[in-house]
């Protein structure tokens, strides 16, 4: 699934975008923004494939907060004034929606999102400074983490969920599930398709799921099973 943002100041123009991305099955709408200070907000906190983004907003225009992106997600423009094609492209726009436009034109531009995604060159590999902390690209940020600090990761599609301790909300990242499997130390593993715990941070096991609190309980998948109840094997005491 593509994560994707829409921008609009005018609400029914917002309305018909988020239904057109909810229309179309590689799309996931993250969250719907009337304006781009709304949209910075929002990217402080959580990661996007694409934006989608009208340019004439008042405050701050959709053309300079994406230029104001340090690593920007891929964009497709929409805006009723055709004199912004050109310098639509120059900030390298997947595409350029002219208002009004219809849920063909539309797919056209999610079309080209889904190509440009499949032709990007792999750049997962987490940034790393030693062996007890990594770096993550979030969004436009690129955060430092310590490696005994991260609870359990979740794969989500093309990207990763990393729940850390004390943290709320977890790092969102693009970054493969293999990738991340062989950066991280031994006391990691991998329990299911979309999951890789810190072995350290397990409260319980019950039955066929991990407890990792109150609130978080993770499956394990019939693949990992038996490499998770060799190492249960190791650490059991008594009978």
């Amino acid at each position: 699934m593509i994560r994707c943002l829409a921008i609009d100041d005018e609400p029914l123009a917002l309305q018909q975008l988020a239904a057109y991305i909810n229309k179309v099955p590689f799309l996931e709408l993250a969250a719907q923004c009337q304006s781009a200070l709304e949209a910075r907000q929002f990217l402080e906190h959580d990661t996007v494939d694409a934006i989608f983004c009208d340019i004439n907003m008042p405050d701050l225009n959709g053309m300079d907060f994406v230029k104001s992106l340090a690593a920007p997600p891929l964009i497709v423009f929409t805006t009723a004034y055709s004199e912004y094609a050109v310098e639509g492209f120059k900030v390298n726009a997947v595409d350029y929606l002219l208002k009004p436009f219809g849920l063909q034109d539309f797919q056209r531009a999610a079309n080209r999102l889904k190509d440009r995604l499949a032709n990007t060159p792999a750049t997962d590999i987490p940034l790393t400074t030693n062996d007890d902390t990594l770096f993550l690209k979030t969004d436009y940020r690129i955060v430092k983490v310590s490696i005994a600090d991260i609870r359990y990761i979740e794969g989500m599609s093309e990207y990763l969920k990393v729940w850390i301790d004390g943290e709320a909300k977890p790092i969102i990242t693009l970054l493969s599930m293999k990738k991340m499997e062989e950066r991280l130390p031994d006391y990691f593993m991998r329990i299911h398709r979309s999951y890789i715990v810190n072995l350290n941070k397990i409260q319980e096991v019950n039955k066929n799921r991990i407890i990792m609190d109150a609130n978080t309980y993770l499956p394990i998948g019939d693949l990992y099973k038996e490499t998770f109840q060799a190492y249960l094997n190791t650490k059991f005491l008594g009978k």
